[in-house]
């Protein structure tokens, strides 16, 4: 299962905190062997470490193995910032803390006050340094929960857990589905995969893999058809829903009937994602660019630009088509974001099928931080060819 699961489908936590304070040994705890290098020298993480691991009963998660953000040496601030951006993309954060003679580490302070994120405070070295009231009560006045790492391994795991469900975001206690909402008991969706040079040879992609499992576990009749097939799919099978990859996103519309309900792949990852109702308002602005404006394109992973690439080629000449405007379109990959988005008119994201939905909605605080409208790449084709309005629909939203 573990290597089964995506990513982006995992429970990602942080581990946070000073310098030594014992962030990988406590990862070495809860895992029950050796999965982080650790040592009494101050440093020894020196970067954001990934450690998958399966932890009954939350099943795959992806621990964020932080350097202290307390280092003083020349790469102290770039470990602060990769710290930072860890916090990002975790969906609960285990600040490590440790009653050793210092004062309350003020970094993970200043967190628990802000509570952007579930907090839970793991109290480590309680052999060694047995915490004082008075340090506990310290952690327990910004109302973060406590837990004491000590014991055995059992012992501790039996305190961890019930902690941790009770911190757990919405969506991972009751995940959404794709179709949630939008699809009859019983009912038929036809999907549209188009089987072009970007097509991955011998698969279909995430969000198609996706949106094909939930329709199969809801037992929905499931039919699966290229796109010039689709008038004769509509006319045999009579859908409740038509869900396509954006790029035939203007095809589809014109081979539907107008009162069949039809959306995409990447209106449904923005939904799961990210904030749909604020991504079609972000697509909706491209109607107001000006000449000379600068748009960013976001990528969350890195790969092989194609030729044709749908974010570096394909959405840029559209909108320069949709808008006749002269566009500066700049790109930027992976985990990294520009610091300074108030230079751009509008950011358009990929779909985000690589990150998770803390990471996406991040992204998008920073982009409404700056004032600035953010998208993703299949809201933005659906505006480009003229077909928003009616992809939109099956959710109730309307611009």
């Amino acid at each position: 299962m573990m290597q089964a699961t995506p990513k982006a489908s995992r429970l990602t936590i942080a581990l946070v905190g000073r310098a030594n304070v014992g962030k990988s040994t406590l990862l070495n705890r809860i895992a029950g062997q050796d999965v982080a290098i650790v040592s009494p020298v101050a440093g020894t993480t020196t970067d954001v470490v990934e450690k998958a691991m399966e932890l009954l009963p939350f099943g795959p998660i992806l621990w964020l193995d932080t350097g202290g953000w307390n280092d003083r040496s020349f790469l102290g601030s770039a470990r602060k910032a990769r710290t930072e951006a860890a916090l990002a993309r975790a969906d609960l954060v285990f600040g490590v803390v440790a009653d050793d003679g210092q004062a309350p580490d003020p970094d993970l302070l200043a967190l628990a006050q802000k509570r952007e994120k579930p907090l839970l405070i793991l109290v480590t070295q309680c052999d060694r340094c047995p915490p004082s009231e008075a340090f506990l009560q310290t952690w327990a006045a910004v109302g973060a929960p406590v837990v004491r790492v000590e014991g055995s391994r059992s012992d501790f795991l039996n305190t961890l857990k019930p902690a941790m469900t009770k911190l757990l975001p919405r969506h991972f206690v009751s995940p959404p589905e794709p179709l949630d909402g939008i699809v009859p008991p019983g009912g038929t969706v036809l999907q549209i995969i188009p089987i072009d040079s970007q097509a991955p040879k011998g698969r279909i992609i995430l969000p198609q893999v996706n949106v094909l499992r939930n329709a199969l576990d809801r037992d929905y009749l499931s039919v699966v058809v290229t796109e010039n097939r689709i008038r004769e799919a509509v006319e045999r099978f009579r859908p409740n829903l038509v869900i396509c990859d954006s790029q035939v996103v203007r095809r589809m519309i014109d081979d539907l009937p107008s009162d069949l309900p039809a959306t995409t792949y990447s209106i449904l990852m923005a939904r799961l994602k990210g904030d749909l109702p604020a991504l079609a308002a972000g697509a909706a602005a491209i109607r107001h660019l000006q000449d000379g404006d600068r748009i960013l394109i976001g990528e969350a992973c890195t790969h092989h630009a194609a030729e044709d690439d749908i974010g570096r080629v394909k959405i840029p000449r559209w909108i320069r088509e949709k808008t006749g405007k002269e566009l500066t379109f700049e790109v930027v990959s992976g985990k990294d974001f520009p610091k300074e988005l108030s230079q751009y008119a509008l950011v358009i994201h990929c779909g985000g099928c690589m990150i998770n939905r803390a990471f996406m909605l991040w992204r998008m605080d920073q982009a409404k931080a700056a004032g600035v409208p953010i998208t993703n790449y299949g809201v933005a084709i659906s505006e480009t060819q003229g077909v928003l309005d009616r992809v939109l629909q099956p959710f109730g939203i309307t611009l």
